[in-house]
């Protein structure tokens, strides 16, 4: 009955591990692929929308 516990809690890592690396890997591949130039494109607009305001928080030494 241990090695029940034990050959399931095997499988059930692996599947778990498998499936995260393999989303992993196919983000990467994604972002290689069709990220291209749109990398900073929230970064830039962000940016763009904030220019003017006044910083606040945080201590300005």
């Amino acid at each position: 009955m241990i090695a029940y516990f034990v050959d399931f809690l095997l499988i059930a890592l692996l599947v778990i591990g498998i499936t995260a690396i393999n989303g992993i890997i196919t983000d990467g591949i994604g972002n290689k692929l069709f990220g291209r130039n749109k990398k900073s494109q929230f970064v830039n607009q962000s940016a763009r929308i904030q220019t003017g305001w006044k910083n606040v928080g945080g201590s300005n030494k």
